[in-house]
């Protein structure tokens, strides 16, 4: 057997008998039992590989992979070696607790791959050695002929050769929210991958009518397993976060070392002992080291992962939460996300008049308006009619499961039946006042349906298709009254166009009284003579709440694009109906009379391009059109995923939002990427970040304010322990510089850490969203996180903190006659400057004073600590303190009156602006 792989042929392009010598298949027998087993074990089964994943221990030790860990490591080893095992089992403890805390918060589960390889495993039909049977689709084979009907699940790519009405659901894979009418004729080879109607791919779903076909693709070969190699070839993007703590790390890793360094060396040049400016440099390392940095990103990721799980938002990856508050641009597919994946018709024209149907989706909550007033069905025979062939001439069911309206057929015939009922007309009813008698199904190259119906006054016939398989067989209309009217051919074809202009879908309805012995329908009796009743348009509508998120993101400064499987002209139109590049649309009412000149102006503005277009560009001129169109129609998986690639090579942070097989590459690739939870696929769900419970696009907002409260707190947290830290480290370097006894020992800097980082700088990460969070645009991914005035606010901390302990140590020694021990119990300015980082950008009361109420407590168990700390004989024993004498209360009760006098003297209003950076 000469096999060509999926590359060197082009299954679509070929004929059939060409496909056949290919494979070296048996059309009327199938392939034998040898010839099977020689295939299997040449090509394998037919299941996509799993993707290898790194041991629980290996993602375990990757905690560890952290410049400031490095260095809190190197100092647990230090102390140890010093014998200063209090000072190691401390950071040892804090080193270990975070290691933990980050492996069970940030595993990843991965099962992307294995989602797609449970859709591909099902059971299907084949004809082996002239026999039909029924297998797992794991053991088909190149070469094997599969049999296919309404209901299957297509096991492997096919080109197909015998096809019957074949509609295949290819919405998960390629975007298109109708199902796809497929045929078996060679198409042109450059033919893209929505529309190559002669492939039924794997994993996609067989809504209607029969097909065989010949298996030219299995597992990783197939359009499903080529996407499942996109997936594990995504790069797993670090976070916005992630990138600047680690430039921050980085920056902090070296400054700390080279203080360290000088420290020791400056110490050692002035004649202090050795050991003691090692311990000295010990203490440097780690006063600067925030350890409390990574507890703090992990709670307050995970507090954020809460308050969006009550928003119906689930969070699976951790560092996902900031990532929302970062991002520039939401990149969503249509079908199901912005749209309500429910076609609904939108307007009919019957009788030479529009007129328009309020409502959206299956649900019978609508009317039938024109003129902007609702209508009965009397006076209007011709839209009577119109509906009536749109209920007649149908297949279809509208079932309640699980309390939602599901379709048992083709959603375009859902939406007829769904419009009639909003005019009164119920399906039951209608089909048992005319039952059917006979009928022509839907088939590709014909594009239209008839039925035959039994009537009072004998049969009828009613014919629905598309405008150009019906117009010219049509002899007469008729009018509103029901009357027999000349046609005018060109007042329809002006509604066709003033309706597709609108982004609907257009059917056509035609009928034929015959008499009542006619016994059957067939091809010649709807060939002429027939009378045009009207058109019925409809569209997949844009959900409510999803106009006015997309709104709330653009106010936010983010940008909203849209990329869709679906047609250039829907796609446009319902962008313009969301407010994609132009002002949403707040519907319309009946119109008529004249044919239309451009696109309506807010379709006209938005930007769109087809996959088509994209293909001819170069890799600069693709970026440009990234950066510029809002509406991407007809794109392949490979395009989503560069589309992705593209925004990000120009400094986007993007999400990613989608629900379908189709998506998945994009979301995984994507910064963000964000699942819809009722109809999602498993795979989407399993390369996402974030799932939406409820399937609306509104709770991305939410998920984004959230966001960015996140990055905000732990900016607050970052600001607070910075300048804390750093006023310890520098009140060491002074005291070393100036030969100064050290006013804080290793052990006691290591105390101070700890517990103000715990029991003041986390309750920072419970601070409540500010009222303008969404008022200004998304930060710039490349802007520090401290930027130029955080910068100098905390400079200014940092020389006020500085100069405060190291004149109370040595004024408590020269004044008050203090030990070493008792000078050193020192703490409490970082208190104090906790209140002042509640907001960044406001006044502490202005955010009131009890709406965090996890401050107050924090403060409360702090001063208790330090009381434990200051006063308890073993914490004396451990750190190195002595409680403070009366006579030092007595001292600092007599000069305590001199230093508010003196800080009377200061002029607040000149020092507000420097502590807020401002």
């Amino acid at each position: 057997m000469a096999m060509r792989t999926r590359d060197e042929a082009n299954w679509h392009h070929l004929e059939t008998e060409e496909v056949v010598r290919l494979l070296d298949a048996d059309l009327r027998h199938g392939l034998k039992p040898a010839e099977v087993e020689l295939r299997r074990a040449k090509f394998g089964p037919n299941r996509v590989s799993p993707q290898r994943r790194a041991s629980a221990f290996r993602r375990f030790l990757l905690q560890f992979h952290q410049p400031l860990v490095y260095v809190l490591l190197a100092a647990v080893g230090v102390t140890t070696f010093l014998g200063e095992y209090v000072d190691a089992s401390v950071i040892l403890g804090v080193v270990l607790v975070n290691a933990v805390v980050g492996f069970l918060q940030e595993s990843k589960a991965a099962k992307a791959i294995d989602a797609l390889a449970r859709m591909v495993v099902t059971e299907t039909t084949v004809r082996r050695d002239g026999q039909r049977l029924r297998l797992p689709s794991v053991e088909l084979v190149p070469g094997d002929v599969v049999l296919l009907q309404s209901g299957d699940r297509v096991p492997a790519d096919l080109r197909l050769f015998r096809v019957k009405s074949l509609q295949v659901d290819e919405s998960a894979l390629t975007g298109e929210s109708l199902p796809v009418h497929k045929h078996a004729d060679p198409l042109a080879l450059h033919t893209i991958l929505a529309d190559r109607k002669n492939i039924a791919f794997a994993g996609t779903l067989v809504t209607y009518g029969q097909a065989e076909g010949l298996v030219w693709a299995i597992g990783d070969q197939t359009e499903t397993g080529r996407i499942a190699t996109l997936i594990s070839e995504a790069v797993d993007i670090a976070t916005p976060l992630m990138r600047k703590i680690a430039r921050f790390s980085g920056l902090l890793l070296w400054a700390i070392l080279g203080l360290a360094v000088l420290t020791f060396t400056v110490g050692v040049w002035r004649g202090e002992r050795g050991v003691d400016m090692f311990m000295a440099a010990v203490a440097l390392a780690v006063g600067a080291i925030p350890e409390g940095l990574p507890a703090a990103l992990t709670i307050t990721l995970a507090i954020g992962v809460a308050r969006m799980a009550k928003r119906r938002a689930i969070i699976r990856k951790l560092p996902a939460v900031e990532t929302l508050g970062s991002t520039t641009v939401i990149c969503s597919d249509k079908t199901g996300t912005l749209t309500e994946n429910q076609m609904t018709v939108q307007e009919v024209f019957a009788g030479g008049q529009f007129y328009h149907v309020t409502g959206a989706g299956y649900e019978a909550e609508g009317e039938v308006r024109v003129e902007g007033q609702p209508v009965t069905l009397e006076g209007h025979a011709a839209l009577r009619e119109t509906l009536t062939a749109g209920v007649l001439c149908n297949d279809s069911q509208l079932l309640r499961d699980s309390g939602r309206l599901a379709v048992q057929g083709d959603p375009t015939e859902a939406a007829l039946i769904v419009a009639a009922r909003k005019a009164g007309l119920l399906h039951e009813e209608m089909n048992r006042m005319r039952p059917r008698v006979d009928m022509i199904p839907f088939e590709s190259e014909h594009m239209f349906r008839a039925t035959l119906h039994d009537e009072s006054k004998g049969r009828v016939i009613y014919k629905v298709g598309a405008l150009e398989r019906l117009l010219d067989r049509c002899t007469d209309a008729i009018d509103a009254r029901g009357q027999l009217v000349s046609l005018d051919k060109e007042t329809v074809h002006c509604a066709v166009e003033q309706m597709a202009a609108r982004g609907l879908r257009v059917l056509a309805f035609a009928r034929r009284h015959v008499e009542s012995r006619h016994p059957s329908l067939e091809h010649e009796h709807v060939a002429a003579g027939l009378t045009f009743l009207g058109l019925q348009g409809m569209i997949d509508p844009p959900r409510p709440e999803a106009v006015q998120a997309v709104a709330e993101c653009q106010r936010a400064g983010i940008a909203v694009k849209m990329i869709t499987g679906d047609h250039l002209a829907t796609a446009r139109a319902i962008a313009a109906q969301i407010g994609l590049g132009a002002s949403p649309s707040h519907g319309r009412e009946a119109r008529g009379g004249g044919c239309p000149g451009p696109l309506p102006e807010a379709a006209a503005r938005v930007v769109a391009l087809s996959g088509r277009e994209l293909e001819k560009l170069s890799d600069e001129q693709f970026e440009d059109a990234a950066e510029r169109a809002t509406v991407f129609a007809r794109v392949a998986p490979e395009q989503k995923f560069r589309l992705v690639k593209a925004l990000q090579a120009r400094g986007h942070v993007v999400a990613m939002t989608g629900d379908g097989v189709n998506d998945a590459p994009a979301i995984k690739q994507a910064d963000i990427g964000i699942a819809m939870g009722v109809t999602g696929t498993d795979v989407a769900k399993g390369a996402a970040d974030m799932v939406l419970t409820d399937d609306n696009f509104a709770s991305i907002k939410a998920a984004v304010e959230e966001g960015r409260c996140v990055f905000d707190n732990l900016t607050k947290f970052i600001v607070w322990t910075l300048p804390t830290n750093a006023g310890e480290d520098l009140t060491i370097i002074f005291a070393i510089f100036a030969g100064l006894t050290l006013p804080i020992l290793p052990v006691q800097l290591l105390w101070i850490n700890m517990t103000t980082a715990v029991l003041l700088g986390l309750m920072l990460v419970f601070e409540p969203k500010e009222r303008d969070v969404m008022r200004h645009p998304p930060r710039d991914p490349r802007q520090p996180i401290l930027t130029f005035p955080l910068f100098m606010r905390t400079g200014l901390v940092t020389l006020i903190m500085t100069a405060g302990a190291t004149f109370l140590f040595h004024w408590e020694q020269q004044a008050g006659g203090e030990t070493l021990a008792e000078a050193r119990t020192i703490v409490m300015v970082e208190l104090f400057y906790l209140f002042n980082c509640r907001s960044l950008t406001h006044s502490m009361f202005s955010v009131g004073v009890f709406s965090n109420p996890w401050i107050l407590r924090g403060c409360a168990a702090m001063i208790a600590a330090q009381l434990l700390f200051t006063y308890a004989r073993f914490m004396n024993r451990l750190f190195h303190t002595a409680p403070i004498s009366a006579e030092a209360k007595a001292l600092h009760g007599r000069y305590l009156p001199q230093i508010q006098e003196r800080v009377k003297t200061i002029n607040p209003s000149e020092l507000l602006p420097l502590i807020r950076g401002q």
